[in-house]
């Protein structure tokens, strides 16, 4: 086992192996613009560009019409969030949300509430689910967009966007889902979610980063105005030379998923549960943030009761994790997910989040919980706290 322990796969991921192997090329002898339609080595580029169209559409169950490549999520869910509001602005200028979406949605929200338009933010449940018939009740004639994220970034937690979308269509009002998370995790299909538009990343899958894509419905058609304007690519939703090398890595790594996730989901849902028991086991006052039935399989977000996560994850340094606080310049904020869930400020300040994927190995699992017990026991010991408490 080699040390540093890699846990944090929801930030980022490994790029595959044979992920990197299909890249190469595209950076030497097929260096090509794939905008280039004179001569065989922009032919080439965009035909790799093509296939990996393809593959990433076969893996959310849309056509490659309807793949639109960005520079990542981020970029993704402001090409949908501010697209949709507004081409759709003289229609309505009210859009809905939740409290614990990714702040790649929650700030071009704020940003269109500062333009003028009305933003409906949702609570959440204590396992971080919303109530789809309080989506309903929010919608109003008026609403021109639901953006609701597949699965949560920090606590797992797989949100119902199948009964969202129903409710969205029957409505008339665009559906955006933010999927980043679940893809290549767990299943995800456009006409099981009745999702009209879908934010992709590759970097969370075993492809490179900075490369993310938009699903965009082509039947019934959704429209959106591109933010990024000069020279009309990618059928004028966004302009901009293409990730070559990129878009083929995102297309191979999405074709891995496709055939085996089947198998790899169960792997690393076994590795989760080996590692939540093994500290539950060493350690009490050890709460689960997030829902344990509707969950990503490698997601484990704990909150250690009178020990700081900052702390934990220094103690913990060769086990690569992290915490439920967001560090800025001014103080160490909890995480707003977990306080809209309703965690308290000190739990929240006591959450770990470990990300399990495709390279962790059981033995990395053992290590990692032998280093939570013993570091999360030896700074309760040092915790004024501990010693008090009746918890």
């Amino acid at each position: 086992m080699k040390l540093p322990i890699y846990m944090d796969c929801h930030s980022t991921t490994q790029v595959d192996p044979r992920v990197l192997e299909g890249m190469l090329p595209y950076f030497t002898e097929r260096f090509g613009n794939a905008a280039s339609k004179s001569h065989s080595f922009g032919w080439k580029a965009e035909e790799a560009v093509e296939e990996a169209r393809e593959e990433v559409a076969r893996l959310i169950g849309a056509t490659a019409r309807e793949i639109v490549w960005t520079s990542g999520a981020t970029e993704s869910d402001n090409l949908a969030v501010k697209g949709v509001a507004r081409f759709h602005a003289a229609k309505g200028r009210h859009l809905v949300t939740t409290a614990i979406e990714h702040k790649a949605v929650l700030d071009p929200m704020a940003a269109l509430a500062r333009e003028g338009f009305e933003v409906t933010v949702l609570p959440v449940s204590r396992e971080g689910l919303v109530d789809p018939e309080a989506v309903r009740a929010a919608i109003r004639p008026d609403t021109v967009l639901v953006s609701v994220m597949h699965a949560n970034n920090e606590v797992g937690t797989v949100l119902p966007v199948e009964e969202i979308g129903r409710i969205t269509r029957e409505k008339g009002v665009l559906f955006h889902t933010d999927a980043v998370q679940s893809l290549g995790r767990i299943p995800f299909d456009v006409e099981a979610a009745s999702a009209d538009l879908v934010s992709l990343s590759a970097h969370k899958m075993y492809g490179p980063k900075g490369v993310g894509a938009l699903y965009v419905r082509r039947r019934p058609r959704a429209r959106l105005l591109g933010q990024i304007d000069g020279g009309g690519h990618e059928r004028g939703y966004r302009s901009g030379t293409l990730n070559v090398p990129g878009i083929v890595g995102f297309g191979r790594a999405a074709a891995l998923a496709r055939e085996e996730m089947p198998a790899e989901a169960p792997r690393i849902l076994a590795l989760r549960e080996r590692l939540r028991r093994a500290i539950l086991a060493g350690l009490d006052r050890v709460t689960v943030n997030g829902s344990l039935e509707r969950r990503l399989p490698g997601n484990l977000n704990l909150s250690f009761a009178h020990v700081e996560g900052e702390a934990l994850m220094i103690a913990m340094r060769d086990v690569a994790v992290s915490s439920g606080s967001a560090c800025t310049s001014a103080s160490l904020e909890p995480s707003y997910v977990l306080r809209a869930m309703g965690v308290s400020d000190e739990l929240a300040h006591s959450s770990i989040r470990f990300g399990l994927g495709r390279f962790n190995t059981e033995e990395e699992v053992d290590h990692a919980a032998r280093l939570v017990v013993e570091k999360a026991t030896k700074l309760r010991e040092m915790s004024p706290h501990t010693a008090t408490s009746t918890q």
